[in-house]
């Protein structure tokens, strides 16, 4: 099955195309020939998922799917959440978005926090989504040089390791896109059959 993932973003490509297996020929948004930005403009999670894939669905009438995701910090009131991607600034430079976030954070001790991730996907004209979510807390400090975003900041609960640190099989296994993509995954395989 071929589907377009609405990203130019080959990390995701990466990451969701081993989660997904490969019966699943996933197209990125440069194959189908767009380049500009996917708009983003929806106040939650849900919604810009569903925006970006459904401006994707109209505009070449592919099968897609888009993903949106947020870390969201108890002490901040949920920030950055819908907005973690360009919470320093509009050239969403992700070294900034970190440096932000420990420095609001430096006088914190409850240092909890979620990431969340939802895909929507349109299928024939029918619309899906699928949640993720993970607990744990922030770091004083990177960790790790793997992963991307917020993945060096980021420490799971129950384990020992910042995503940064740990392999992209295990990552894949415990994060929140892996479980919202996991969903995906069992969906689009049940309706194979």
């Amino acid at each position: 099955m071929e589907l377009v993932f609405a990203t130019n973003n080959h990390h995701k490509i990466r990451e969701i195309q081993q989660i997904l297996g490969y019966e699943f020929n996933l197209l990125c948004l440069q194959d189908i020939g767009h380049f500009e930005d996917v708009p983003e403009n929806s106040p939650t999670i849900e919604a810009n998922s569903m925006e970006k894939a459904d401006f994707i669905y109209r505009k070449y009438l592919r099968n897609c799917f888009a993903d949106d995701t947020g870390l969201e910090i108890e002490a901040l009131g949920g920030r950055p959440g819908v907005y973690s991607a360009r919470y320093a600034g509009e050239e969403k430079n992700m070294e900034k978005n970190i440096d932000k976030v420990l420095l609001e954070l430096k006088d914190h001790t409850n240092r909890k926090a979620r990431f969340k991730t939802i895909i929507s996907l349109i299928l024939n004209g029918e619309k899906h989504q699928f949640s993720g979510l993970i607990y744990g807390k922030i770091l004083e400090e990177r960790r790790g040089k793997g992963g991307f975003g917020y993945d060096p900041v980021f420490l799971p609960d129950g384990y020992n390791q910042s995503f940064a640190q740990m392999d992209a099989e295990l990552k894949n296994k415990i994060s929140h896109r892996g479980i919202a993509v996991q969903k995906l995954a069992e969906f689009l395989k049940s309706i194979q059959k």
